[in-house]
């Protein structure tokens, strides 16, 4: 049912309420399943009405739903059947045992049986469960507190508990509407209508045939009828008036009015009024207003309104908004030439030049940042952090987004319209007001949490003559507000899916608003509330904005599809049709291409890493320029208000200027004039008059720079905006295969790169897999002996950060155990061609592979084996895990199926069959919901993940004269943009789109014509590293495949020689690094591994070292203005060009007022434990990286430097912060042993187990908890004694946890090994007690820990009952909780109200433990990490270059929402 019905339904409802229809109300309310009426069903639970109460529950929901919809029936079965004992009917207990619940039966067998035996007692409170049972009345009012909570924990409930708000009798004022507007329509209008019946269309008859003046002054209706009563339909009823515009006001859309038309009470069909002669044929399909029945109005009517409307008019009408003046501007007059570099630090999401100011630049960043630049001088004039000004105020779903996740951005900034006031809006929530003054100041005005979710645009407006701030969201409205005070004057509702962006305008006095939504709906909107007035569809049927040309005439917009295809048109205001097409963009866009219009001519829109320009009044592309290069996919744009500037985004995070030769003028003369050093604006020179005529708008209403793509929670746009790194192109291509500028096209010689091969002890064999891992600091091979080897990099002065690197060499790594990582391949046939497949887990925890055998799991940190699964026939040939359930894993198989498998359950889901020889390739896109495979038959599947069907399927091309079909194992992977796919074959390299329409591709010729072996993305995707079968490696760019580079094998591979061997060694894979784009490693045949990097002289593959603008690296972000710098709270950034060995960095810890202009090498302190920690003198002084102080005019605590790469710090009781799991285990066991030592009773142990850098929620569902299982095991091998073992208790969440412990990761150990609950359906209902956990208890017992104890609410109930019963009261005893998630609970994540003993944890149970090991990391612009390491303080750290910084440090904890929002963003 559609939205508009199921609101006719709750109009429905509230007549027939008013009418006090109150048997067919709640019938309906059953019937429909809209609206659950609490206050009925609570009556008819207190009345004992059972029948009446399942039955209406059964309108919206069953027994078997779900857990709560059982526990609902449950209650009220129960309580029936405990009625009838109590009042002696055993015949109708019996009845209702056998009836009512004996369904309950199949989910638990005692519990029927423990339900019959009541029967057998003379009073059923002889029971102990139920000895507390009182009188009916009570029991029922009891029961129902526990059926609110189930209902309203429900979701099957959710949005069905409250009713709509709306005005009373809202049906009767829709009619009335009608009626009044059928008036209209009559040929014949009465000044007192004769209503007679609502069964057909009114018409008024005349008396003698002539037609009546309309009334001119007085209204159609008269008086609003009362609310519960409808108007006479006999004699003169009167109507009510619907208070709109005029006729003239709204018009077919937004047309020219007619003067001679009066001004009616009644607006006319929404969009349609008033249109030229050339809409007859769109409006005889007119709209009415949101929420009316949908009436097709006789077309013979229709036109006799129109004609009537226009009888002062010719047939030949000249609209001001259909025709336009000769535009005289040339196409020279466009701004294409490169004038200006800003480095803004920062990913540039919105622009919008000052309306008056002509270089005055607002921008906003992807980190909450807003800056506002001088283009002419690259001054930045301000800059503003983001920051939450008054968190008190802020709604608490907000607060809770923000504890979560801090990372914010700025969607939309946008100038007021005459300066002085700017409006930012952020991803998430709020929008920030800004006034600016004269003298370059941006002072706090109004802070509104305005939606829920993203605020997805901004815009200004002058309703009522007054300024208001517009503003669109996630939640699917629209809202207006005032400037002054920050008040919601409107609210739009009627879109159904996330608003997209605003185009605020005005035309004959009348202010409207069109707005866009992500399901292609164009909307318009008065400022009233009667609903949309425009509904149509926007090309592409995605992401759409509108703007207005400058003379707000002609209205443009332009949008792109889900699947890449971009479209720019201009509309027919008066039809509400498409004018003319925009040709000129590519077949597929990489991103939301984004369009702005200057000088009432040109259109210009960001597409292809370039900027694209069109005449107004031709459809073709006029003309395009890259600007140098450096653009991103889908450049963000903005045109100055003369349109002689323009400001496109790079993908270095910052900013080019184009300028015309007039903009080229205006920048000169501001550069050579000589300012102040205020930060007020330049002088006048920049300001032109503004003109405001008759068809003027108000300035900045109309705005035409379009909004980003809207983030969280819109998957779909996210997968095209998620990495813009990724969307960089080459700065200038020559041809297809040459880049000018490269310094090494072609690497022959080893000192023209810088390269690796890794030491191995061990025999060599072929390399079949190889990858790093996900922190980037090892790298792991898989050879053809089904033998893993694990390389690492350590962390020493050379490399600090212990990443992997080409400049030092790694280990090759075994456990202490001395254990090898094998696959089994007992049963496994020798052959030619073997067979391997591997994946790592997100956390490098844990790896599944399989060389022909079975598939193994293997914990990283043992090298043991946990499971093995899937034994052959057929052999696994790859995996490849699901993105939204990685207990689901698709494994291409040897005999040409696909089989999707749950870990969890040890189960085949589905079998997906369609190749014809074994599978060689996985790739899953979570964005497009599908997988595609490929084989060694060189077919392309791609399968659907829902149904798990096939979608399409096609062979690759071949080449031109290759012979076809072709064979051969295929490899597919999807690019970061979820969409393009990387596909390779000995004989092609291809980019193909999602479906499977080859974009382009490459073949091996020239000095690379040896067959194709091995291809991947670099982790940014601007790269493609291919591997030949001659020993050659080629580096490609990833949207082009123009070969940027070829590194042959003599480079790499010392004493090479093609002509010593038949078979030389040849990368067979190739592992691309996780954060640098320019590292990857090569597996080679001879089972050599070879890292390699660009040369000490090269920044990057195919091109020489990055270029200087401004003294900035154009890759830096950092300003090159001191004033801008990180000492106002950016980034920190260091002294150029220094040769001493210590460098002084910028540290913003506090507020410094006035900023720093230089940094202030003072001293170096040869003793660093002399002022650690301390609190300076007047002057400031801070200690640095390396003993170096600089001046600052704050004056506070300092904490120490925590160098990730050293084993201690120089503050006695500070623990370093890990560099990976096994420093953590050591440093959390010296933690326990210390607290151990000191007699503390209850301790939490709790740290991230997805990663050292990640936050809850990062994990891979219940495969986070084996990961958990793994480190505890490792963690009780460290700090238990194998002669106390059997002295220790070890409790999981629950039984099968326990089995399942016992069987992987605590295989052999002599620990014991127990469970906390055995969750079973009856004691869910209340009917047992819990098994009292301490009768497991043995005496001998001295330490317990408690694994994860956070699956349900019992777990921790049962660790304070252990607690209380087991340790409290024995000195000798120890319980540790290791990972039990605790904040959930300290932070209210389950409410009292619900989960009452639960909350009482704060304050009988939490305060006597000791946190003696934390972390807890907080992401986004203002991340960092709460640390803590027993008997240490508890330290707020953020990371530095590879280095924790401590900002904060205190005795006691701090609360997570405290850290987030005060502490972290202040330091």
């Amino acid at each position: 049912m559609s939205s508009l019905s199921r609101e006719l339904v709750f109009l429905i409802l509230q007549f027939l309420d008013e009418e006090k229809f109150k048997e067919t109300v709640h019938k309906l309310e059953q019937e429909s399943g809209f609206l659950f009426n609490m206050k009925y069903f609570e009556d008819q639970v207190q009345a004992g009405e059972w029948e009446e109460v399942e039955r209406y529950l059964s309108g919206f929901t069953k027994v078997e739903d779900n857990r709560y919809s059982m526990k609902i029936f449950f209650e009220i079965r129960k309580q029936k059947y405990l009625e009838a004992l109590d009042r002696q009917d055993r015949a109708k207990a019996v009845d209702i045992l056998v009836k009512d619940l004996k369904v309950f039966a199949s989910f638990n067998e005692d519990l029927f049986k423990e339900i019959t035996q009541l029967l057998t007692l003379e009073n059923f409170r002889q029971n102990e469960q139920l000895s507390k049972y009182g009188d009916t009345k009570t029991a029922r009012s009891i029961m129902l507190v526990e059926l609110k909570k189930l209902i309203e924990a429900n979701p099957l409930f959710r949005d069905k508990l409250t009713f709509p708000a709306f005005k009373a009798s809202r049906l009767r004022t829709l009619i009335n509407q009608s009626l009044n507007w059928q008036h209209q329509l009559c040929k014949n209008p009465r000044p007192n209508p004769d209503i007679k019946t609502l069964f057909t269309d009114h018409t008024c008859a005349s008396s003698n045939g002539t037609r009546p003046p309309p009334p001119t002054n007085a209204p159609l209706a008269g008086p609003v009828p009362k609310s519960n009563v409808f108007p006479p339909l006999g004699g003169c009823g009167p109507f009510q008036p619907v208070v709109s515009p005029p006729p003239s006001a709204i018009a077919g859309w937004m047309s020219a009015a007619n003067p001679s038309m009066p001004h009616g009470a009644v607006a006319a069909p929404p969009g349609l009024v008033q249109a030229p002669s050339s809409a007859a044929a769109f409006l005889k399909h007119a709209r009415m207003p949101p929420g009316g029945p949908g009436i097709d109005y006789q077309t013979v009517d229709s036109e006799h309104l129109m004609k009537r409307l226009r009888t002062s008019q010719p047939d030949e009408v000249s609209f001001s908004g259909s025709s336009h003046t000769p535009n005289i501007s040339s196409p020279d007059d466009l701004p294409k030439t490169a004038v200006r570099n800003l480095s803004q630090g920062s990913n540039v999401m919105s622009m919008d030049f000052h309306p008056q100011k002509q270089t005055v630049l607002l921008v906003g960043t992807n980190v909450g940042d807003i800056s506002i630049w001088e283009v002419g001088s690259r001054e930045r004039l301000a800059l503003k952090n983001f920051k939450v000004w008054n968190i008190s105020a802020c709604s608490m779903p907000f607060q809770t987004t923000l504890v979560k996740d801090a990372t914010i951005s700025v969607n939309r900034c946008v100038w007021g319209p005459d300066g002085s006031i700017l409006g930012v809006a952020f991803s998430k929530h709020i929008v920030q007001i800004y006034m600016y003054s004269q003298a370059g100041e941006l002072r706090q005005h109004l802070e509104i949490d305005a939606h829920t979710g993203g605020v997805n645009d901004i815009a200004f407006a002058h309703p009522n003559k007054q300024l208001s701030i517009v503003t669109c969201g996630d939640d699917k409205t629209i809202k207006v507000w005032d400037a002054a005070m920050g008040h919601r004057q409107y609210t739009f509702e009627g879109h159904e899916s996330a608003v997209y962006s605003l185009c605020p305008h005005y035309k004959e006095n009348i202010q409207f608003i069109f707005s866009t939504a992500i399901d292609g709906k164009i909307k318009a909107w008065l400022y009233d509330s009667l609903g949309s007035r425009v509904d149509y569809d926007a090309p592409g049927l995605w992401c759409t904005t509108m703007a207005y040309s400058a003379d707000g005439t002609r209205l443009f917009s332009c949008g792109t599809s889900k699947e890449g295809e971009s479209h720019l048109v201009e509309w027919n205001e008066s039809e509400g049709a498409i004018k003319r097409a925009y040709s000129g963009f590519r077949k597929r866009s990489l991103g939301v291409v984004q369009f702005d219009t200057t000088r009432n001519r040109f259109l210009a829109a960001g597409d292809e890493f370039q900027i694209k320009f069109w005449d107004m009044d031709n459809t073709s592309m006029l003309t395009s320029t890259e600007a140098d290069g450096g653009l991103p996919a889908s450049p963000r744009l903005r045109f100055n208000k003369e349109g002689s500037l323009l400001a496109v985004t790079t993908s270095d995070n910052g900013i080019k200027i184009l300028a015309n030769v007039d903009g080229q003028r205006l920048l000169r003369i501001l550069e050579t004039r000589a300012f102040d050093g205020a930060r007020g604006f330049p002088e006048a020179v920049n300001v032109k008059p503004s003109v405001v005529g008759s068809l003027s708008p108000i300035p900045n209403v109309s705005t035409s720079i379009s909004p980003i793509p809207i983030q969280q929670p819109m998957s779909l746009l996210a997968s095209m905006e998620s990495n813009r790194i990724a969307d960089v192109k080459p700065r200038i291509i020559e041809n297809s295969d040459k880049i000018k500028g490269w310094k090494f096209p072609d690497i022959s010689d080893a000192s023209q790169l810088k390269s690796l091969k890794l030491p191995d002890p061990l025999t060599p064999s072929k390399v079949l897999r190889l990858l790093y891992t996900n922190s980037g600091v090892a790298v792991l091979a898989l050879g053809s002996n089904a033998m893993h080897k694990l390389w690492k990099w350590q962390r020493n002065e050379r490399n600090p950060s212990g990443k992997s690197s080409s400049s030092n060499v790694p280990q090759l790594w075994q456990p202490t155990n001395g254990a090898l990582m094998s696959n089994d391949i007992s049963d496994v046939k020798v052959t030619e061609d073997p067979i391997a497949c591997i994946s790592l887990s997100k956390n490098d925890s844990y790896v599944m592979s399989a060389s022909g055998g079975k598939v193994s799991l293997f914990n990283m940190m043992t090298f043991k084996v946990m499971t093995t699964f899937m034994p052959p026939p057929p052999a696994a040939t790859y995996l490849a895990f699901h993105p939204q359930d990685n207990n689901i894993i698709a494994i291409g198989m040897e005999d040409s199926s696909i089989q999707i498998y749950n870990v969890r359950v040890d189960e085949v889901k589905t079998k997906l069959k369609g190749h014809q020889k074994r599978i060689s390739g996985l790739a899953f896109s979570q964005s497009l919901n599908i997988l595609v495979s490929s084989g060694a038959d060189a077919q392309l599947f791609v399968w659907n993940i829902d149904a798990w069907e096939k979608k399409k399927s096609r062979p690759i091309q071949a080449p031109p004269g290759h012979p076809t079909p072709l064979v051969g194992e295929t490899r597919v992977q999807f690019h970061n943009n979820q969409t393009h796919l990387l596909v390779s074959h000995e004989s092609q390299i291809a980019i193909y789109d999602s479906q499977l329409e080859c974009l382009c591709s490459w073949y091996p010729r020239d000095s690379l014509a040896s067959p194709v072996s091995t291809t991947i993305y670099s982790c940014d995707g601007t790269l493609v590293y291919a591997g030949f079968c001659d020993g050659a490696v080629a580096i490609f760019d990833a949207e082009s495949l123009a070969l940027r580079c070829r590194i042959s094998a003599s480079a790499y591979i010392s004493s090479f020689s093609s002509s010593t061997t038949s078979n030389p060694a040849f990368p067979v894979v190739i592992a691309a690094h996780p954060s640098d784009p320019n590292q990857f490693a090569v597996g080679m045949s001879d089972g050599a591994v070879h890292v390699m990097e660009p040369s000490e002289s090269e920044t990057k593959w195919g091109g020489g070292s990055t270029s200087q603008e401004n003294g900035n690296a154009s890759g830096g972000g950092l300003p090159a203005n001191p004033s801008s710098s990180a000492l106002n709270g950016s980034q920190p950034s260091e002294t150029p060009s220094r040769p001493q060995k210590w460098r002084s960095r910028y540290l913003n810890l506090g507020r410094a007022n006035p900023p720093l202009k230089m940094p202030m090498l003072l001293s170096s302190f040869p003793d660093l434990n002399l002022v650690i920690g301390r609190t300076f003198s007047s002057s400031g002084f801070r200690l640095f990286d390396s003993g170096v102080a600089l001046g600052s005019g704050d004056r506070r605590k300092f904490c120490p430097v925590i160098n990730a790469s050293s084993s201690s710090s120089s503050y006695s009781n500070i623990s370093s912060f890990p560099k990976d799991y096994s420093e953590l285990l050591q440093q959390a066991k010296q933690a326990t042993q210390m607290a151990l030592n000191s007699n503390k009773q209850l301790m939490e142990i709790e740290f991230p187990t997805a990663g050292l850098e990640s936050v809850p929620g990062d994990g891979e569902g219940g495969i986070e908890m084996t990961g958990s299982m793994m480190l505890m095991r490792e963690f009780c091998d460290l700090l238990i004694a194998p002669e106390k073992a059997k002295r220790t208790r070890i409790f999981f969440p629950e039984a099968n946890e326990a089995t399942f412990a016992r069987n992987s990761a605590f295989e052999g150990s002599s620990l014991k090994l127990d469970y906390l609950t055995k969750p079973s359906f009856f004691e869910d209902f209340g009917f047992v007690e819990k098994v009292n956990i301490t009768d497991r208890v043995n005496p001998e017992d001295q330490l317990f820990l408690v694994a994860y104890p956070y699956f349900n609410v019992n777990e921790m109930l049962a660790v304070e009952q252990l607690y209380k019963q087991a340790v409290a009261s024995n000195d000798s005893r120890k319980l540790v909780i290791f990972n039990g998630e605790l904040d959930r609970i300290r932070s209210g994540y389950y409410p009292p109200f619900f989960y009452p003993k639960l909350a009482a944890l704060t304050e009988t149970f939490l305060p006597k433990m000791e946190t003696v090991y934390y972390i807890h990391n907080f992401k986004g612009r203002n991340g960092g990490v709460l640390f803590r390491c027993y008997p240490g303080p508890w330290m707020v750290l953020r990371k530095v270059r590879n280095k924790y910084i401590c900002v904060h440090e205190q005795e006691t904890m701090p609360s997570l929402k405290q850290v987030a929002l005060e502490i972290l963003p202040s330091a």
